[in-house]
């Protein structure tokens, strides 16, 4: 309990001590306390979800995955360090894996741009998605990124095409596809890689459609006001289970994943092998109609 609970509690106590008629001003203080209490709890989501020691794609790989072998380039322009791929093994199966990279020091964000990605890196997402729709191998999304690049350069070389190609042609992949949201899910940037049969999140991840300081800055006219945005864009795994968003969510241990990351891999791994065996058994063709119609679902309103 806070010091300002406390002292509600304090004056609750006084009025019907003393007989005072305040029982309107004291439900409006509690749900002003109410609603701050759960906007400071959104916000500890996202600073979680950009912890700088959070534990980032590779770091995941190397504890869940057997062989990693990394394969580069999108074979049009060159290789996006932002996006890393290849093929491991799962507990003996035999997977594609596709995920976002950021770095942890300033000359390894340089390299590969904060995990934001140009064209090239969905480009290379795609490639390496339809090798393993050729062989059979499920692929496995691990998104955390804050969105794709926006500059010059990566507007030149049509970010928003690759972006789009990507959202229609993993709609349409004969392979089982599972998306894990690890930290950021912003926006395109996420989406270019996030379509799949399943998505899950770690229980401190975030997903949105823009940033919650984007998102104050357009809508609210401050960017002041990132917290009271981070809470109206529902950003968070439970409010995203709740719209059939997501599928699922993988806990963290207490203070978050950066805390014991071999605890929050084994969950990861559990989850994996757990759901690969249920749609690795499904017919391809029914997999790819299942897959639509949740991308179809996704955001239908009814009004009565």
């Amino acid at each position: 309990m806070t010091e300002i609970e406390k002292k509600v509690q304090e004056l609750k106590k006084i009025i019907n001590e003393s007989g005072i008629q305040a029982g309107d001003e004291i439900a409006m203080l509690e749900d002003k306390l109410s609603s701050r209490s759960k906007t400071d709890s959104v916000w500890k989501n996202v600073e979680l979800a950009r912890h700088p020691d959070r534990p980032y794609a590779l770091d995941y790989i190397k504890r869940i995955f057997d062989n990693f072998i990394e394969l580069h380039g999108d074979r049009a322009f060159g290789d996006d360090a932002a996006i890393v791929g290849g093929i491991a093994f799962l507990d003996s199966r035999p997977v594609t894996i596709i995920a976002n990279q950021k770095g942890r020091t300033l000359k390894e964000n340089v390299m590969r741009n904060y995990g934001m990605a140009h064209p090239e890196g969905y480009r290379k997402a795609l490639r390496l998605a339809k090798e393993a729709e050729i062989f059979s191998r499920p692929i496995i999304t691990i998104i955390d990124t804050p969105g794709a690049y926006p500059g010059l350069e990566s507007e030149e070389r049509c970010i928003g095409e690759s972006i789009a190609r990507n959202l229609r042609e993993f709609s349409q992949l004969l392979t089982p596809v599972i998306n894990i949201v690890i930290g950021e899910g912003g926006s395109g940037g996420a989406l270019g890689i996030g379509v799949g049969d399943k998505v899950f999140m770690l229980e401190n991840a975030i997903y949105s459609v823009i940033s919650p300081e984007g998102c104050a800055s357009i809508l609210l006219r401050d960017t002041s006001k990132a917290k009271e945005a981070a809470e109206m864009l529902r950003i968070t795994p439970k409010d995203l289970i709740d719209f059939n968003i997501i599928d699922g969510i993988i806990p963290e241990p207490q203070g978050g994943a950066h805390t014991d990351p071999d605890w929050t891999s084994m969950k990861i791994k559990e989850m994996l092998i757990r759901e690969l065996n249920d749609i690795c058994e499904k017919d391809t063709e029914e997999l790819v109609c299942r897959r639509n119609n949740k991308i179809r679902a996704v955001g239908q309103w009814n009004e009565r």
